[in-house]
């Protein structure tokens, strides 16, 4: 145990876990006998070694052994035989000296290796006494060969050292013995339950601590590591849900510049009569109901969202002079909209600002359905009750989470969400509209819209479920709607292409000849008796319903989406969108917003106009 310094080129087996600011890893040694342990916090870094294994003799120790005692013993027996033929002067023929000195002299080696007694050997050397060898031959050339067989012998020991184990094909596997053991200790540990009493260190300074005053053995540390992990995660887990649902509260609420706008606009058109102004003029009231213009239809109670509708549509288009905007607006926001649009005109276009206790239609009688849905009390919980309570966040991941939060909007109630599905009634005059979202941005002229053929189709728009973003582009009934209900089970497809609101092209003279409407309603009334069950609340999923038979779909191009929770979104697809969907929580005029997507809809915003400047928007 002790401090030390990570080996360069230290293996890679090691896992990390984050705590806090602090990262800590895990790696094993390159010998494989070591386990070292790195925890970096606030620019130092702290380590601890730690001795898993006692050395062993490996398999390349005990071949290199057996190689020298296989050379050196042969020799020392040459030597020791040559001293004692020293003595002997009798031998001097050298015809057959050679003979006699060298065929004994293999056996000898062979009784070597063999393991003869070494008597028979030195009989064999002896013989050349009888055979009268020249005993000054053998010692002055015999020395010469011994010492030209020891080179031979050392070179062969030198290429031994590298190529021996692998020519015997005996590899040294106790590194990897180590790494199956210490898996094995792992995948024990990862069974077990943390013992209630254990305690577990705050940090990792405290573990570095511990670990020198206690002796654990690698279970215990295993055990230590896993519950300390195990927490990190918790906590990083809650974090995410209550960072979800900070930002749900923030995308729900009205950010202070834009509410202080609104009420500052409301003021003036009690105190201005120019914020009074009709809205078109007497003379352009015409143009409303003329279908030879460019048709816009946004309902919205944002002010600052519809200012930059209007104003992108407009620098936006080719002819600006044959636009024609109807801004829809509930009955508390009309007054500060009316004016925004009276004090800031954006001609050629031309304008005009309707709340929807304006309009005769809208009654309790025709929308009965939807005043429901408003005063229902399971459904006014469901939005603005406790978005925790009851939900169970082990078995969630904080993507579902986050969806589930974002269907929760209060924004799903309100009427003017709904509003899209009476358009043929709200517009009777009107035969082809574009119906935008307040969370768009336009980029390139629209006019081209007005020229698709939708085949007799009712709504032109973009399909979800084909594209390169695979978050974004991969949306199929089955992730708006609950299969497990027979209703849906029974009338749906799950794996349908979805298809988007945000920028629809609707033909009113083919869509009064349905039913859809009714279709509407309808189920919304099956889902009010299922208790909510059956999808999750909001505009889009009945709408898929009710439009079933009835969309053509239109090149995506023309609508990009997913700038409200897609950072990652692709820039340059972006440029070339005509228009851009800031759909999700993280709109453009909220702090939440992404910051990098957040130009694309700031350089339609007025500055400089007073309004703007004195509620402080976005500074």
């Amino acid at each position: 145990r002790g401090k030390g310094r990570n080996r360069a080129g230290g293996a890679g087996l090691g896992r990390v876990c984050r705590e806090g600011s602090r990262r800590m890893q895990l790696r094993l040694s390159p010998s494989m006998r070591s386990i070292t342990i790195s925890s970096s916090s606030n620019g130092f870094v702290d380590l601890m070694k730690i001795k898993v294994a006692a050395r062993h003799i490996s398999y390349r120790t005990l071949f290199h052994t057996i190689l020298i005692l296989a050379f050196l013993l042969p020799f020392v027996f040459i030597l020791t035989a040559l001293v004692t033929l020293e003595g002997v002067n009798k031998c001097s023929s050298f015809g057959t000296s050679i003979f006699y000195f060298v065929l004994p002299f293999q056996y000898c080696r062979c009784a070597i290796y063999r393991l003869l007694p070494v008597d028979i050997c030195v009989r064999c050397v002896l013989l050349c006494d009888c055979a009268r060898l020249d005993l000054d031959f053998v010692l002055r050339y015999g020395r010469i060969l011994v010492a030209v067989w020891l080179l031979l012998q050392f070179m062969r020991y030198c290429l031994g050292r590298r190529l021996g184990p692998r020519l015997l094909g005996r590899v040294d596997d106790s590194g990897q013995r180590l790494v199956r053991d210490f898996y094995k200790i792992l995948n024990q540990v990862s069974s077990e339950e943390i013992p209630d009493g254990l305690k577990l260190p705050d940090s990792f300074s405290q573990l570095v601590s511990e670990m020198k005053s206690n002796k654990y053995n690698a279970k215990d540390f295993a055990l230590i590591l896993k519950g300390m992990m195990e927490r990190s995660e918790r906590e990083i887990r809650e974090s995410k849900f209550a960072e979800l649902m900070n930002k749900h509260f923030a995308a729900s609420a009205i950010p202070k510049g834009i509410h202080c706008l609104s009420l500052r606009l409301t003021d003036e058109y009690s105190s201005n009569a120019h914020a009074r102004k009709q809205l078109p003029s007497p003379e352009l009231l015409p143009v409303l109901s003329d279908n030879s213009y460019y048709h816009f239809i946004l309902a919205t109670d944002n002010i600052l969202a519809a200012s930059v509708v209007v104003t992108s549509a407009i620098q936006s288009s080719l002819k600006p002079d044959k636009i024609v905007f109807h801004v829809i607006t509930d009955k508390k926001t009309y007054a500060g909209m009316h004016s925004w649009f009276a004090l800031n005109p954006v001609s050629p276009a031309v304008v005009e600002v309707k709340g929807v206790h304006q309009f005769d239609w809208l009654t309790r009688e025709n929308v009965p359905v939807l005043e429901a849905v408003e005063n229902h009390n399971g459904i006014r919980n469901y939005y603005h009750g406790n978005h925790i309570a009851g939900a169970n966040l082990s078995d969630t991941t904080p993507r579902t989470f986050a969806s589930k939060l974002q269907a929760r909007s209060p924004k799903y109630i309100s009427l003017l969400n709904h509003l899209r599905i009476y358009l043929p009634e709200l517009f009777p005059n009107l035969d082809k509209v574009v119906f935008l979202d307040d969370d768009v941005v336009i980029q390139r002229d629209l006019s081209l819209l007005w020229e698709i053929d939708l085949g007799g189709k009712v709504n032109g728009a973009v399909e979800t479920c084909k594209g390169d973003d695979e978050w974004v582009m991969s949306k199929r009934l089955r992730n708006y709607f609950n299969f497990s209900h027979p209703l849906i089970a029974k009338n749906l497809n799950p794996d349908e292409c979805a298809w988007a609101y945000g920028m629809n092209v609707f033909d009113l003279h083919a869509w009064r000849k349905t039913s859809i409407r009714d279709t509407y309603h309808t189920w919304l009334k099956e889902n009010l008796k299922s208790n909510l069950t059956m999808w999750k609340l909001g505009t889009l999923p009945p709408a898929l319903i009710a439009f079933k038979g009835y969309v053509h779909p239109i090149d995506p191009s023309w609508h990009m989406l997913g700038l409200g929770y897609q950072n990652k979104t692709n820039i340059e697809r972006l440029k070339k969108a005509a228009v851009i969907h800031y759909n999700g929580q993280s709109k453009p005029w909220l702090e939440i917003g992404f910051e990098h997507l957040r130009p694309f809809w700031t350089k339609y915003v007025n500055y400089s106009n007073d309004f703007i400047r004195n509620c402080h928007i976005l500074e």
